[in-house]
């Protein structure tokens, strides 16, 4: 299963395309995507928005190998995408993914059994507040222990980062159950040791079968991964995965998984994969 384990990140600050090579690579995509990306107005967000569907379709080909036009990816009511495949892939009896983007980075995550959820955030400072002020009004989405420690954490800059880091994993988890903003994030506590051996509380409770990893990137981005068991994916999103009942045995083998590290990916290559991938014989015409 060690194969559906993937991690892709891209640095869409080194993507400056103009109006016409955008365009060239909206083309790419079918037809239908292309209004959730047009729709943002700044072109930093239509970058985002368009990598973001770049590294689904080219995860979806390269580790399944599924040919580019049988490739159909939905979104649940609450916005979690997933695969609409009727290909089986044995080894990967659950394969699943989640994306995110926030400042200058596009980061993609994929998990064969497990769910999986993954967040980037980047620690930027407020225009119009203090960080006391800015991080006040989301005081209601910690639990008491989280709060000392933002608060405690030394300088502004250092407070700040306590916050984000503490915020992307609890986006990464309510990402990977599929429950989008209606779940309480406030039940939700994190536990660690130097931000090593990542554990988390729901409803004051360990979920022991969960695991989390987050790792620092350039320019004080952040970047968080959660794993965790099928069972706990929201009604919508249970839906569209295979399996959420296994063994104990099975399961374990699954979560106890090598993390693996985040591969660098340039928009020049997701593009280059996808206007060369094959097709299974029928016309294209949604990347025309």
């Amino acid at each position: 299963m060690e194969k559906g384990v993937q991690r892709w990140l891209v640095d869409i600050s080194k993507w400056n395309p103009s109006p016409e090579d955008f365009s060239s690579a909206l083309s790419v995509l079918p037809n239908h995507e292309h209004s959730s990306i047009t729709r943002f107005v700044r072109m930093e967000d239509r970058k985002r928005a368009l990598v973001s569907r770049l590294l689904q379709y080219v995860l979806a080909h390269e580790v399944l190998g599924t040919p580019y036009d049988r490739i159909v990816i939905k979104r649940t009511e609450e916005g979690k995408p997933y695969l609409e495949c009727d290909q089986v892939v044995r080894e990967f009896p659950n394969f699943n993914f989640n994306v995110s983007h926030h400042g200058d980075y596009v980061a993609i995550a994929a998990e064969p059994l497990c769910l999986v959820g993954v967040d980037v955030v980047h620690s930027i400072k407020p225009e119009k507040e203090t960080v006391p002020e800015f991080i006040q009004n989301f005081c209601t989405y910690f639990s008491s222990l989280e709060w000392d420690r933002i608060k405690s954490a030394g300088s502004s800059d250092e407070i700040l980062d306590e916050f984000f880091r503490y915020w992307c994993l609890k986006e990464a988890f309510v990402k990977a159950v599929g429950s989008g903003l209606g779940y309480g994030v406030d039940k939700i506590e994190f536990h660690h040791k130097n931000w090593t051996d990542i554990s988390v509380k729901v409803d004051g409770e360990f979920m022991k079968e969960w695991k989390f990893w987050i790792f620092e990137l350039p320019k004080r981005h952040w970047v968080s991964v959660a794993r965790g068991h099928p069972r706990f994916a929201a009604e919508s999103y249970k839906g569209t995965i295979s399996r959420a009942v296994f063994k104990p045995e099975e399961y374990h083998e699954a979560l106890c998984l090598p993390n693996v590290g985040f591969a660098i990916r340039t928009t020049e290559q997701l593009l280059a994969v996808l206007k060369g991938a094959p097709v299974s014989g029928h016309q294209r015409t949604s990347r025309r």
